[in-house]
This record gives structure tokens, sequence and C-alpha cells, in this order.
């Protein structure tokens, strides 16, 4: 049965299931309309027994043969052999029972001679009452043609109506099982064209229905959708890898092949070597970073992230002041008395803290100031500042700033490959939260929407709202 279709097989355990209750409504009617006969047989021989008995000497010789016979029934007088002593009405001259069949003295019985299936020539029903006071045995029996007849009428009726609702129900259930499976085939066909390299299809969903397949045909296009875009994301990731670490790869080939044009002392190989670990430290960044962007993803999942964002930040600028201690009197730092909460992993707040950081000591000029503060109701946002006084922005470039690799022409010439505000947007965005980009009174929001106003007007401000989380 595994190996049908799907199809046959619903409409096969549907024929089968009308099969067993088709047969069981057969036997009972069967049984029921049988028994309604074989009483009114019952009740006729009871009556003919009654008479007949008080006819029959105890010879076995019947006082009134008219009598007897007008009972309409046959009958036997038997003695203890089973020979037949007297007779009449249909009844033949042999013994209508053998001596087998018999009953104990003073009991009764009754059989049954004749074939049902095929039908017998003279079919009885008998009545055999042994009489004590004699040791005789008398028969009584009627015939059953009509009701044989009738039972055997009722069977074939039965077996043809059986068949014909079988027949009925088994092309029904067939059109049934089309008609629910023309979606799934539906939903086949058009898988088959995606899995042949077909893009931006979608399955074909009934509108206004709500059933088993309609909802496994949204949620298939839902997963489409999620494919799509994961592939798209894939893709996306692999040609900025390609096109960005073309260009550092191709220095490093560059160079290596300048310094193998002639010989050259041990100073300036030394000259040489710091140059390409340059490169290879520049390199290695840009590769962090986009891992940091293919694969962050996992650290946002977690539904119970927490981390005290005042404690962070101050981690992140200690760090910064220990690295660059010339850079360290111009950072200034301004968190509040109590901690601050967010609802985002410890280990991704850093990084996007360190990116934030690094933009304003390589693309703005000091002081850097860093403010963390709380707006809104309880938990609200807690919001991170990130301010300095270089160039900025213009107003395009506000709106392009998060997009990989985007750099201005200014910027080109300096440390980073314009990934760091993608890492820090996509991030932010995936915990609920905006990363909110101001420079001189022009304002851009990535990600949720804050509807507090904002009233900075210094050089460059980028503010991070984080979705804060109430702590016992």
């Amino acid at each position: 049965m595994t190996r049908l279709p799907l199809r046959v097989r619903l409409v096969a355990g549907f024929v089968a299931a009308m099969l067993v209750l088709l047969a069981a409504a057969g036997v009972f009617v069967y049984w029921r309309v049988e028994y309604a006969l074989d009483r009114g047989l019952d009740t006729e021989l009871a009556r003919a027994t009654t008479t007949l008995g008080a006819l029959v000497d105890t010879s076995g010789a019947v006082t009134s043969l008219a009598a007897a016979d007008a009972t309409g029934a046959g009958w036997q007088v038997l003695d203890e052999g089973g020979g037949v002593l007297s007779s009449g009405g249909p009844a033949p001259a042999t013994p209508m029972v053998t001596a087998r069949e018999l009953p104990d003295p003073g009991s009764a019985r009754t059989v049954e001679t004749g074939s049902f299936l095929p039908g017998a020539d003279s079919p009885f029903r008998i009545r055999i009452s042994a009489r004590d006071d004699s040791g005789l045995y008398l028969l009584v029996g009627v015939r059953r043609d009509h009701r044989d007849e009738a039972l055997r009428e009722l069977l074939v009726q039965l077996t043809l109506a059986g068949l014909g609702a079988l027949t009925v129900a088994a092309g029904v259930g067939d059109l049934l099982a089309r008609a629910a499976l023309r979606p799934v085939e539906r939903y086949r066909r058009r898988a088959v064209e995606i899995t042949h390299g077909a893009s931006g299809l979608r399955l074909e969903v009934p509108a206004g229905r709500d059933d088993e397949v309609t909802r496994l045909g949204h949620t298939l296009n839902d997963m489409l959708e999620a494919l799509e875009r994961s592939l798209e994301h894939e893709r996306r990731f692999v040609n900025d890898a390609s096109h960005e670490l073309r260009t550092p790869l191709t220095l490093l080939t560059s160079r290596i092949q300048l310094a193998r044009r002639r010989p050259r002392g041990v100073g300036e190989h030394e000259q040489i070597l710091d140059e390409l670990g340059v490169d290879v430290a520049r390199l290695a960044g840009l590769a962090e970073q986009l891992l940091a962007l293919g694969a962050h993803g996992g650290m946002l999942d977690r539904a119970d992230a927490s981390a005290d964002v005042t404690q962070v930040v101050a981690t992140v600028v200690e760090r910064q002041r220990v690295a660059a201690p010339e850079l360290a009197h111009t950072i200034v730092l301004d968190l509040p008395a109590h901690a601050l909460h967010a609802g985002i992993d410890h280990a991704v707040l850093e990084r996007l803290m360190a990116n934030l950081i690094d933009n304003a000591l390589h693309h703005g000029r000091p002081p850097i100031e860093i403010r963390v503060t709380c707006r809104s109701s309880d938990p609200g946002w807690v919001v991170v500042e990130v301010e300095d006084a270089g160039p900025g922005m213009d107003s395009d470039m506000l709106v392009e700033a998060t997009r990989r690799f985007a750099r201005s022409p200014e910027a080109r010439s300096r440390p980073g490959a314009g990934l760091g505000l993608a890492l820090v947007e996509e991030s932010v965005v995936a915990v609920g939260g905006a990363l909110r980009l101001c420079c001189r009174g022009e304002h851009v929001h990535h990600g949720s929407d804050v509807a507090e106003p904002c009233d900075h007007s210094a050089a460059m401000t980028a503010s991070l709202w984080l979705p804060g989380v109430s702590t016992p």
C-alpha cells in the first residue's frame, strides 16, 4: 500500500470503511428480517402443533384427518425408531428427520430441512414434540419456500445496493481526494520550477480559505521568502567580501612582486615586511568585520539577553584609553549613577561600542563625548550617544552610511572598510532598537521608529537606542 499514490490509498481506505459499514448494516437488516419471518413460521407451527397434538391418540393414529389437514401444515407421527406411523398434509411419506434429530422424551425442538442456497425442492421448518405417555414423536412442518425466497431476494438486493453504494463511494472519494490534493500537486509543480532556478515565485494559495492545505501554502511561502532573504544575504556577503578583499590582496601581491625585482638589503627587507604587516593587519581586520557581519545573528537570538549598558560602555572606553594613551584625554565619559540594563547580549554591545568609538577616533575630531541616559517610561529606551567635533556627513551620506562598504570620498584614505556602521545597524535592529545618526541638525533613523525628538546640533552624533530591561 505504501507504494501506491496517496490518492489511491485515501480512496481505498474510504471504500474499505464503507464496505465494513455496509456489511454491518446488511447483516443487521438481514438478521432482523430473518428473525421476523422465522417468528411468523414459529407462530404457525405452535398453533398447528397444539391442534394436532389433541388429535393424535396413543397408537399414533389421528382421530380426524380433516381437522389435521385443516391446519395447512405437513405432519408425521413417528415411533421410537423413527418410522412413520401416520402422515398428512404436504409432508412426504418418508421420515422428514433422522432418528438422531429426535429430542429426548418430554422435550421439543425445531429443525430445518432443505438447503437455503441453492434452494431445495421441499424446504420445511419442523417442530418435533416428544410425547411422554406413548413414546411417539409428533412432527409438524411448514414450507419455507416463501421465507427462503424473500431472504434470497433480500440478500441479492443488499448485495446489489452495497456494490452500488461502494461504487458511488469510490467515485465520490476519488473526486474529493483529487480536489483535496489538487493544491498539493500545484505546490509540487511550482516547487519544481523553483528547484530548476526560477526566482521570485510563490505558491498560489487561494484567498478566503483557512484549511490545512492553505495554511501549508502560507507556511511554505514564508519559508521561501526566508530562504530568498538568506540566499540574498549570503550572495551579497560573498560579493562584498570578494570585492573588498580583492584590493588588499592585489596590493600585497604588488608589494611582493616589487620586492623581488632587485636584490635588497636587510634594512630594505625589514621596511618591506613592516609595510606588508600593515597591509596584513588591515586585511585581518576586514576579514574579522566580514565574519562578524555574517555570523553575529546567533548571539542576537537569545530571548533572555541582557547587558548592563553602563558597565559595558565604561569597560570599552577604558580599553580604548589603554590601547591609545595619547588619545585618552580626548574621550569624555558621562555615565548615570545607577546601572541601566538593555535587551542585548553583553559581547555584542561591546563590539558595537568599539565600532562607534573607533569611527569617532578615526573620522571625527576631539573631544569625543560618550553619554548613557534613560529615555521614556520604565523600562523605556537606554540611549548611548557618541558625539565628536569632526566634519560629519552630508545628507546623502547620513542615509547611506549603514550600507556595507559605504565610505565618503574623504574617508577612503583613512583606516577602515566601511563595515562598522553596517554591523552596528544590523545588530541593534535585530534586538528591536535603532541607530540614529545626527549631523548639524539633520537626523536619520535606522531601525525602530523612535518618537522622541532629537536636539543634537553638534558636528556628528551616533546614538544607540536599545530596548530597556527591568531588573529586580
